[in-house]
């Protein structure tokens, strides 16, 4: 007993551990499907064991993404969770449970896609988005009504013969091409890589600034609704009828009455659901009449008159042919899996990545081993495990490379870090050219007309060297090289023209001095006006600055130490760039030194313009309080540990109200 009663506090811990980092920090520690048999595990052993009953128990609960952030707000009615199963023998156990309770043979179902997202609720009253709230608990989540309000296929107002006031339940989504868009804009900014759809759309949802919520290619799609006065006969009915008040409902459901149509469903998905522009991790099955899903009711969790199908996670085995390395563009060494071809995923797959040093040895590998590929979630496939049966006596034991593969350069591993580095940035091609992409992208120059592609011709062609040689560039450079025409040569050379607009901290970011990202670039200028104040800075100067640590002060200094950077930086002070922020541009000097700090949602604009207007009247904007902080500009459902530290710090809280008044506005 003793061994047991061990076994279920072990899986609590464990579970409860899953949902935090899962519905919290969106983060999967687990497959669903080990989730799964874990928490049946402990179904088990809690009806074995009934005095052990624990109302916080996994088994009683639904997972919660309740934050600080929001204000909450308690569902009308309970959002369940669904019971999962991964055979088609737990779909006819399902079916026989369903049929002791509603005595026919003839019992219809609905079959419809599990979209992977971010779960929502979303009230309408008169036909009007009134509040849209999060999963949460199932009985609360999280007000993020401001946010939602953004997604183009949300209707906010609604056409036809609506029900005066109800609750539609659907999954907020990214697609996939709107997905490999957003990391390809974090590619060229040199920043890390959204991971999946899935965490990036719940991520999405619950930013404070819904300006940037808006530029997210988010989509809503919809498939039930809770109304306590049903007036709906089925839930094909109900689809049928939102479609029609305006809602996004995909028309891939089906009804049937035939279990075996309800397979064929799950054959046709299995194979077809890599075609779709969208992530599915199965097929949801229920009862369509309304009148047999009030009589099978509920259990504390689920709802008994529906169960999920989940697909695996795809895998196949393949050969782990050889590695190879690939160098990022402020040095870092990625190494890759090169595999003998497999199909995965409706795409052959010929390579995976390792990530570092530390995984290759996790994961024990060996060239010449067998292996299990996998591509989840992710859209990037990885090795999961090798197969150890059978494996080659000749394989052979990889030492993680020494020296550069691109320049020959002697690599280092930082204290601390996972990846290792060449710092031959003055050498090594890839770090030259993704230095120059990454200084023309949005966010940086934002050069119209110049793309990855185009840096990486001229380069090779030996047309530039580093990005000061970008405005060398001439007509009679460009106009000879393959596939530039005229039209895109002067497109080109006006965006380069153009660029030299762009403010000095969009010009201190595209430098890429290591660890300075583009917050950081900001907070730099707001305390050093210019890059002479900058470059004279020493390593106290810099810790000065709130929220710069030693590693990034310690960056700066070592950059402004070494020639070759100081030739550059004068190299682009001739080309014209800006290299001192501009003092005319305040609207006035009222908020001149003064350090402020923004929380909460606001009624008249975003949180990025009231950060625009601070620094635009001479203020500077912080993340964090201290007790340096001027003044806290608190809009609604401002976090409690924000409000606390403020009172503790005998910070002043002033709201949007006090704050234009204090601009005279």
């Amino acid at each position: 007993m003793n061994r047991d009663l061990n076994r279920i506090n072990e899986i609590k811990k464990i579970l409860h551990n899953c949902n935090y980092e899962y519905y919290i920090n969106n983060n999967s520690l687990i497959s669903d499907y080990e989730f799964d048999l874990l928490l049946k595990e402990l179904e088990l052993l809690e009806k074995n064991y009934p005095e052990v009953d624990d109302p916080n128990s996994p088994t009683k609960r639904i997972g919660s993404d309740i934050t600080n952030k929001f204000e909450t707000y308690v569902h009308n009615e309970k959002m369940y969770s669904l019971d999962n199963a991964y055979s088609y023998e737990e779909i006819l156990e399902w079916e026989k449970r369903i049929k002791k309770t509603i005595k026919s043979e003839d019992i219809e179902y609905s079959c419809e896609l599990k979209y992977d997202g971010a779960s929502i609720n979303i009230s309408y009253e008169k036909g009007l988005l009134v509040r849209a709230v999060t999963r949460g608990d199932g009985f609360k989540g999280d007000d993020v009504t401001r946010n939602i309000k953004t997604i183009k296929n949300i209707p906010l107002k609604l056409i036809g013969d609506f029900p005066p006031k109800f609750d539609i339940r659907g999954e907020i989504i990214i697609p996939i091409d709107g997905f490999k868009k957003m990391n390809k804009e974090k590619e060229d900014n040199g920043e890390q890589p959204y991971m999946n759809p899935r965490n990036t759309a719940s991520g999405s949802i619950k930013l404070q600034d819904s300006k940037e919520v808006s530029k997210r290619p988010l989509m809503g799609f919809m498939y039930g609704i809770s109304m306590k006065e049903n007036h709906f006969d089925n839930h094909f009915e109900f689809l049928e009828k939102a479609r029609k008040w305006g809602f996004n409902v995909p028309n891939f459901a089906i009804k049937t009455s035939s279990v075996k149509s309800i397979f064929d469903f799950l054959d046709y998905w299995k194979l077809k659901r890599n075609n779709l522009n969208f992530e599915i991790d199965g097929v949801v099955i229920k009862t369509n009449l309304f009148l047999h899903q009030n009589l099978l009711g509920f259990t504390s969790k689920s709802p008994r008159w529906a169960i999920a199908y989940k697909f695996k996670a795809e895998q196949s085995e393949t050969l782990f042919k050889s590695i190879s390395y690939q160098v990022g563009r402020t040095g870092t060494i990625t190494p890759v899996a090169n595999l003998e071809p497999v199909l995965l995923s409706g795409s052959i797959v010929k390579r995976a990545s390792l990530h570092n040093a530390d995984q290759i040895e996790k994961l024990k590998l060996r060239i010449g081993d067998k292996v299990y590929v996998e591509k989840g979630g992710e859209i990037i496939p990885k090795i999961t495990g090798v197969i150890d049966k059978n494996r080659p006596e000749l394989s052979k034991q990889i030492n993680f490379i020494e020296n550069c593969p691109e320049c020959n350069s002697k690599l280092i591993r930082l204290e601390g870090e996972a990846q290792h580095y060449c710092l031959n940035s003055t050498n090594c091609d890839p770090q030259i050219i993704g230095g120059i992409q990454h200084f023309i992208s949005r966010n940086a120059m934002n050069v119209e007309g110049l793309g990855s592609e185009t840096i990486t011709l001229i380069y090779k062609h030996g047309l530039i060297k580093n990005i000061g040689d970008i405005y060398s560039l001439t007509y009679d450079n460009l106009i000879n090289l393959n596939r530039m025409a005229a039209k895109s040569v002067n497109n080109l050379l006006k965006g380069i023209q153009n660029s030299k607009k762009q403010p000095f901290h969009k010009v201190l970011f595209g430098i890429g001095i290591r660890h300075v990202g583009f917050t950081v670039a900001k907070r730099l200028v707001s305390k050093f006006r210019s890059i002479n104040e900058l470059s004279n800075a020493s390593f106290d100067d810099l810790l000065s600055v709130d929220d710069i640590g030693d590693r990034i002060a310690q960056s700066v200094v070592s950059f402004f130490q070494k020639e070759k950077n100081l030739k550059l930086i004068n190299q682009l002070k001739l080309s014209g760039l800006n290299m001192f922020e501009n003092e005319l541009s305040y609207k006035s000097k009222i908020l001149q030194g003064k350090k402020l700090v923004v929380t909460g949602v606001f009624q008249s604009m975003s949180r990025d313009e009231i950060k625009i207007k601070i620094q635009e009247n001479g203020g500077i904007v912080y993340s964090s309080i201290s007790s340096k902080t001027s003044f806290l500009v608190a809009g609604s459902s401002i976090g409690p540990a924000k409000k606390e530290k403020a009172e503790k710090l005998k910070i002043k809280i002033i709201n949007e109200n006090d704050f234009l008044k204090m601009l005279e506005i």
